[in-house]
């Protein structure tokens, strides 16, 4: 099982945390600029985000960096750079639908030109010796997919895996995740395939599995709301049920997860503040009367603050449950 990487979320601490519960098998950082990574070598005061996001720390191993832009050398040089860092591989994205992307031809708007895709990706494996992968949708829109080519030509310009996010650009993130297309990938090539989009849960993640003949399951947006959907998988294919966290559990969780926020504040995308919020939104979900406990979150000034209304929730949520 992987990691996807998802801009804004997967910073080193978030993916340090999904490692420390277990079961997931690779972790990706976010996607990022080769331009950026580019532009930080030639100038420290350039690209310094850029090159953030490029931090790990060894307990995350085996990990991948993945990239984005339209420039065949820039890309090639990005990679040497992440081979360089130590990373156990480097990875593509020619999947991000999001407009100020697209209109740079980065992520998913490659996928209207498969000429410069392969001149990408041979100049790219030209350029490392690491594993060499790529993630990408369907297609632009439903006239035109292009999954099976673009799988083909990873193939053929020897790449060792491809991962297919089962939606086409214009969906974006709503409707389904069409898992034929992934099946027929899986038919098309040699190399693994790794399926993306629409697993919410341990079930999900088996029936793309065995629908689709996927090598591997990929999960993005589920692993916020429960960091323990790649332990939970694993119990599932090991016995055929599955833990529930308590709780208990979720309490311990947001606290481990603020602390690791306060551990590394200069290793994070953006202020601790707002990732403690974020982080709320999505995980208190699950969580008894968690609509007040984001509300509260929210109104909080200071990191301090969120910590210490998020021990006075659940010392009354665990004292009325008992």
């Amino acid at each position: 099982m992987v990691l996807a990487p998802m801009a804004g979320v997967t910073d080193t601490v978030f993916r340090r945390f999904i490692r420390g519960l277990g079961g997931c098998g690779l972790l990706m950082t976010e996607f990022t600029s080769s331009h950026g990574i580019m532009a930080y070598g030639r100038s420290k005061s350039k690209g310094k985000r850029s090159f953030r996001y490029l931090y790990y720390e060894p307990d995350e191993r085996p990990i991948a960096a993945q990239l984005f832009g339209a420039d065949p050398e820039v890309l090639a040089e990005a990679a040497r750079v992440v081979e360089s860092h130590g990373f156990d591989s480097v990875d593509l994205n020619f999947g991000c639908p999001v407009k100020k992307v697209v209109k740079c031809n980065g992520g998913s708007g490659l996928l209207r030109d498969l000429p410069l895709v392969e001149k990408i990706l041979q100049t790219v494996r030209a350029a490392v010796k690491i594993p060499f992968t790529c993630k990408f949708r369907t297609g632009w829109d439903d006239n035109e997919i292009v999954a099976v080519q673009m799988a083909r030509l990873a193939e053929d310009c020897g790449l060792q895996a491809v991962a297919l996010h089962g939606r086409t650009r214009a969906q974006g993130y709503s409707g389904k995740s069409n898992w034929d297309l992934i099946a027929d990938v899986k038919q098309a090539v040699k190399i693994p395939v790794i399926g993306n989009g629409d697993v919410f849960s341990p079930e999900d993640a088996i029936r793309m599995f065995e629908y689709t003949g996927c090598d591997g399951v990929m999960i993005g947006r589920a692993a916020p709301t429960n960091p323990w959907i790649f332990r939970q998988t694993q119990q599932y294919i090991a016995s055929g049920s599955y833990d529930e966290p308590s709780e208990q559990d979720r309490y311990h969780m947001i606290r481990d997860y603020y602390a690791m926020l306060t551990q590394h504040p200069d290793k994070v995308s953006g202020d601790i503040r707002g990732k403690m919020k974020q982080f709320a939104s999505q995980f208190t979900r699950g969580v008894r009367n968690g609509a007040q406990l984001r509300k509260t979150i929210y109104a909080c000034q200071t990191a301090d603050e969120v910590c210490l209304r998020v021990d006075e929730f659940f010392d009354e949520s665990l004292t009325d449950a008992a």
